[in-house]
């Protein structure tokens, strides 16, 4: 964490030199760094192990984060087909689904993915289920076992 916040630091400043500023920037970004470290150590009980499992679990989500990017791409193309086609009859409708995901942190990152993708919005989540509205009924083909679904079932599998 400490590396992340330094390096966030001295990218935000955006002062690129190297003079006694750059040297000051660099100082001062190291103790802001630790001193949140330290802070979130005893606040949140955060620890260096913690920490690791997090760097373990960064290529799974950089790979969600572009098949979240894909999805949204081909639901904004599917919601301009929607829009500029005057002959298509919209049939929106409310689906509910059993959620095959163990943890509370996977269930929330499928509802906001949902909602992030135009033309459905999560409405509720439950213990195990999840209230999702869609513009058009062909949207809400699939959400079950969408490619959201089986990515964080693999996230979960891999890393308990």
């Amino acid at each position: 964490m400490f590396l992340i916040l330094f390096s966030l630091w001295v990218m935000l400043c955006g002062r690129f030199t190297a003079d006694s500023g750059m040297l000051q920037i660099c100082v001062t970004g190291a103790v802001v760094a630790a001193l949140v470290c330290i802070f979130a150590r005893y606040a949140f009980g955060y620890t260096f192990r913690e920490e690791l499992r997090m760097y373990k679990k960064a290529p799974w989500f950089l790979a969600y984060i572009g098949l979240l990017l894909k999805e949204i791409l081909v639901a904004n193309l599917q919601m301009m087909r929607l829009v500029l086609n005057r002959k298509v009859e919209l049939h929106p409708v409310m689906v509910q689904f059993q959620v095959p995901l163990r943890t509370q942190f996977a269930r929330v990152l499928l509802a906001n993915s949902i909602t992030l993708t135009p033309g459905t919005i999560t409405a509720e989540i439950n213990e195990d289920s999840l209230t999702v509205h869609c513009v058009d009924a062909s949207f809400s083909e699939g959400l079950e076992s969408s490619s959201f679904v089986k990515m964080l079932e693999k996230m979960e599998k891999n890393y308990d």
